[in-house]
Parts: C-alpha cells; structure tokens; sequence
C-alpha cells in the first residue's frame, strides 16, 4: 500500500530551501540537498518543483508574500516605509536573495509583454493604495513618490546590509531616512505649495 500525499511537503521543501540558502548561499540548493534537507527524496521535489530556479522563483514570491504582510496593517505611510527597511535588515538572506533573483519573475515574458510595475511588484501596488488613502487621488498619481520612497528605503537597507557606512553614522543614516521620508510625504500633500508660501 503507497504512502498517502504528505500536504506540507512543498512547505517543507522551502523551508529546507531556505535554511540552505541561509547558510551556504545560492550554491546550496541543488535540488538532491533540498530533498536531504526536508527529509524527503529527490523525485518528491521534482514532483512539486521543476529545477532549482523553480525553488528560488517559490522562495522570491514567499518573500515578496511576507514583505506584503507587514507592510499591509501599517496605519501610514511613513510607517510602512519604516517596516519595509525593518524587514530588510531583520531579513538580510531573505532581501539578499530577493533582490538577487527578483529578474526571474520580473525578467519573464509576462514583464516584457506589458504587464505592470504593481502586478510585477504587488508590494509596490500595495504602497500605491496606500499613497492615495493618505494624500488622495488615485494609487496611479503617486507612481513617482512610491518610487522615490522605494528607492530612499531600498538604498537605506543596502547600504547598512553592505555596511558601507562608516562605523558610528548608522543611526544618523537612519535618521536621514525618516527624515527623508517626512520630507517627501510632506511636499506631496495637496495644500503643501500654500504651507511653504506662509512659512
């Protein structure tokens, strides 16, 4: 009598993947270690996953999905701009690993016949959503600012994920940042050109 279906073996095989990824980097995930590491064979993770760039494109969207999450119950803006550079630096092999392979969802046909920043990046939509509730209009018309806060807080994680800068200036970066932010939220706000007129 055959084994019945293990459902939270895909699970497993991820995790595995993971922790590889976590320790060894890149090399590490073939896909007989992966199998060793879930504690499962070889044919059971071909069975769920293609090759080894099947298990890095699952291993991007879970992070882009985990990203989602803590970005989604943020109150504000600035907030979530925080939790974004919070997960990077609190997530180093995940962000790493990311942004590493980010190009094998976004570098599919699907992103060259047309489709979206927001559905190639839904996190980046999600920001959008949110521009609009707090300064009004629609998630399209702050397309410029998301980038700008996207840019602000991806350079932010790199350069303290690299530690690029100098010993001692980490929180003066990071309060760089905030301020950064403030400022760009501040000067989109639709009455912002009357507040600078009366300062």
């Amino acid at each position: 009598m055959s084994r019945p279906p293990d459902p939270d073996l895909e699970n497993r095989i991820l995790n595995a993947a993971q922790k590889l990824w976590k320790k060894e980097g890149a090399k590490a995930l073939t896909m007989r270690a992966v199998a060793r590491a879930a504690d499962t064979n070889t044919p059971a993770v071909y069975r769920r996953f293609r090759d080894r760039r099947d298990i890095v494109r699952a291993l991007v969207r879970r992070t882009q999905m985990e990203v989602g999450r803590v970005l989604e119950p943020c109150p504000t803006v600035e907030k979530a701009v925080a939790a974004y550079l919070e997960y990077g630096l609190s997530h180093p092999h995940e962000y790493e690993l990311f942004y590493q392979h980010l190009q094998e969802i976004s570098g599919s046909a699907s992103s060259r016949d047309g489709a979206s920043l927001k559905e190639l990046r839904p996190n980046f939509g999600l920001m959008e959503r949110k521009l609009a509730e707090e300064l009004g209009g629609t998630p399209e018309e702050h397309r410029r600012l998301g980038l700008a806060l996207w840019a602000l807080a991806h350079g932010t994680a790199a350069l303290l994920l690299l530690r690029a800068v100098p010993p001692g200036e980490e929180a003066a970066l990071r309060a760089g940042f905030t301020a950064a932010v403030g400022t760009l939220l501040r000067a989109a706000l639709p009455d912002s050109s009357s507040v600078r007129k009366s300062m």
